[in-house]
């Protein structure tokens, strides 16, 4: 919930209070999900999710029939995406879904699930019932916070039962198909947060409700006046700069590498640190933060933290997608795809070999653009003299689980991860990382692999030119939402 917090402080406003406490979330209707549920709802076909779909409500503050239609958009699309994703853990061997952290993962998925069945076969048209459902929202994205880092610790026990090919097939589509699950149910709870209709449900019981210079009203009229003039639709900011994302993701670095090695490398930021894109800054800000721990980690371990990294930012013309096909670069022949600039199942994770529901042919057909227009985008070039990627390890740069710490590292940052709620990847990935969090310079081999898969999500991408022996460039491509 760290991320949506930095969505209300941007916006201006406090978060809601009692309706979706942890108190009231422990009280969610369930329903008991049976195999016949999971089977129906995973033979739904899955389509690519643009940031067009997250915007088309409106700009908050919503009104009532508008936080409504959000609300069953949300519902039309979760159930069978979590159902998919049971039936792709289910579709593991046996031993490895018997490992207790795989297990745990499974359990949420069907918890999650059971809290959206009793939604499931009606529409949202009532106050309260939003209310219950944005508690059910809630519920969702706190259940699998740390999927990440509790997936990262099975795979590793079990990876004598499963190969590492059939593990990064799997893990790049199941956390491609867990970002776009996350970012619905946060894209409803920012709207609901920033709209806030049900204020006014609460406030009318109340006897001071009745006048015009009440407290309650004059507080709900300021909510709505900074929901409107902020440059926030959920949680996606039409206005965000990648110069100031740089620049927290630096600082937060920075610390880590004082912590660690007592010096902290300097950045210079050069090219067009004005420009601004329509985008998401919850994904910004862990592609950034995971570049920069590798560029600072091999500059300070190359002894070169004198020189500074250069960051470059070059907007990107409307018309200049062919930029962004050079950068994607595909591990999967069928998920490539003619057009320029073009979404596919495969970039969001709605391909579903692991499963079989999806089948594979439908990976092109359901490809669409961002927008119907092309829309503007920025290239950022991260630049480092830390000495480039070795050969042996430049090919196995895509590899979920591919890290270069050794083994009694590598077991020291599971335990630590997976047991210490809000640490590790997951909590850098929310923008609750840093010393404080417990995240480490490097982790365990998924940072860079899933940082791909958030930049590609939406059209980016990551590409990676290295000189052994003197540096690495790095560029990473984003597709911007162009004219909301």
């Amino acid at each position: 919930m760290l991320s949506l917090r930095a969505v209300a402080r941007h916006n201006g406003f406090p978060l809601p209070r009692p309706p979706l406490s942890r108190q009231s979330t422990r009280h969610i209707q369930t329903a008991t999900v049976t195999d016949s549920d999971i089977a129906r709802l995973a033979s739904q076909p899955l389509h690519p999710l643009t940031l067009a779909d997250l915007c088309k409500h409106g700009h908050p503050p919503l009104s009532k029939q508008a936080l409504f239609n959000s609300a069953n958009f949300t519902l039309s699309l979760l159930p069978a995406r979590l159902a998919h994703r049971i039936q792709s853990l289910r579709s593991l061997p046996y031993i490895v879904v018997a490992n207790p952290n795989v297990h745990k993962i499974h359990g949420n998925y069907v918890h999650s699930l059971s809290t959206l069945l009793p939604y499931a076969e009606r529409r949202i048209e009532t106050l309260q019932d939003e209310i219950a459902f944005t508690a059910v929202m809630a519920d969702l994205v706190h259940t699998h916070s740390n999927t990440i880092s509790i997936l990262a610790r099975g795979f590793l026990e079990a990876r004598k039962y499963i190969t590492a090919r059939e593990v990064t097939r799997f893990l790049d589509e199941h956390l491609r198909a867990r970002i776009g699950t996350r970012l619905i149910a946060e894209q409803h709870l920012a709207l609901h947060f920033s709209s806030r209709p049900h204020h006014d449900l609460h406030s009318s019981s109340s006897p001071s409700s009745s006048s015009a210079s009440s407290p309650s009203s004059s507080s709900s009229q300021q909510h709505n006046r900074d929901a409107e003039e902020s440059s926030y639709i959920g949680v996606i900011d039409t206005a965000l700069k990648p110069a100031n994302i740089i620049r927290n993701c630096e600082a937060m670095v920075g610390e880590i590498c004082e912590l660690k090695y007592g010096v902290r490398p300097t950045i210079k930021m050069v090219g067009e640190t004005e420009t601004t894109i329509a985008h998401i800054p919850m994904h910004l800000e862990y592609i950034l933060t995971e570049l920069l721990k590798n560029s600072f980690r091999a500059t300070i371990e190359a002894g070169m933290e004198r020189e500074a990294i250069e960051i470059t930012i070059a907007p990107a013309p409307a018309s200049g997608e062919a930029q962004t096909k050079t950068l994607k670069n595909k591990t999967e022949q069928m998920a490539r795809d003619d057009h320029v600039g073009v979404i596919s199942n495969y970039d969001q994770g709605s391909v579903d070999y692991a499963s079989g529901s999806n089948k594979p042919d439908q990976a092109a057909s359901g490809n669409i653009r961002a927008l119907a227009e092309s829309t503007p985008g920025v290239t950022i070039r991260i630049r480092d003299r830390g000495g480039g990627i070795s050969p042996e390890n430049l090919k196995n740069l895509w590899e979920y689980g591919f890290t270069t710490f050794n083994e009694e590292e590598i077991n020291e940052k599971t335990s630590s991860s997976a047991g210490g709620g809000g640490g590790g990847m997951d909590a850098v990935m929310a923008g609750g990382g840093g010393p404080g969090g417990g995240s480490s310079l490097a982790g365990l081999g998924y940072g860079l692999p899933l940082g791909r898969a958030y930049a590609e999500y939406f059209g980016g991408g990551i590409a990676v030119q290295s000189l052994w022996g003197w540096g690495t460039d790095v560029y990473l491509s984003l597709r911007g939402v162009g004219r909301v």
